[in-house]
């Protein structure tokens, strides 16, 4: 198991319980690095690619650096309730810049595991820590706060629709 796994298989600092099945709360991409995001209710998630018309899949975002996944991207909608109760920073699910907003499951979890967000089979790859260029953009000082905290990367490994009301769940042995 590498460091980033033992890292996020560490307790969770807010908490919460951890749980396997969650759901999609929120969808949001950007069309380019720095542009708003929007939200969607439904997103069509390519195998390798990412979502479409977002700003990562159109090889339009602000990173470029090809070690890192940028399919897809993941935050807890109970880490942005904690960052404002805990911290008096009010923060909405598109001001993360992350794509896919759920509740319910533990994504530090998913760290090298394979799971299911509506039909696109997904494999966590790393934690999506924050960074100063999310902190610039919102004007909110978020790098403390939500260290191992800040979401999750996926890779899409196998594509399909994602939903907001979607299911978010490890695969099972038979699913891989």
């Amino acid at each position: 198991m590498s460091a980033q796994s033992e890292r996020a298989r560490a307790p969770r600092r807010d908490g919460l319980p951890l749980a396997t099945v969650g759901s999609v709360e929120a969808i949001h991409i950007a069309t380019a690095a720095g542009a708003p995001v929007r939200p969607v209710d439904e997103i069509r998630a390519i195998a390798g690619v990412g979502l479409e018309g977002d700003r990562y899949a159109d090889g339009r975002g602000h990173y470029q650096d090809g070690r890192v996944s940028r399919d897809l991207t993941l935050i807890e909608a109970e880490s942005l309730e904690a960052l404002g109760r805990e911290h008096g920073i009010a923060l909405a699910p598109g001001e993360t810049r992350r794509n896919v907003t759920t509740r319910g499951v533990g994504l530090n979890e998913l760290v090298d595991r394979r799971f299911w967000v509506g039909e696109a089979l997904c494999l966590g790859t790393r934690l999506c820590e924050p960074c100063q260029y999310l902190a610039d953009l919102t004007g909110k000082p978020l790098l403390r706060p939500l260290v191992h905290l800040g979401g999750l990367r996926a890779d899409i490994v196998r594509g399909g629709l994602i939903r907001s009301g979607d299911r978010v769940r490890p695969a099972n042995e038979t699913e891989r």
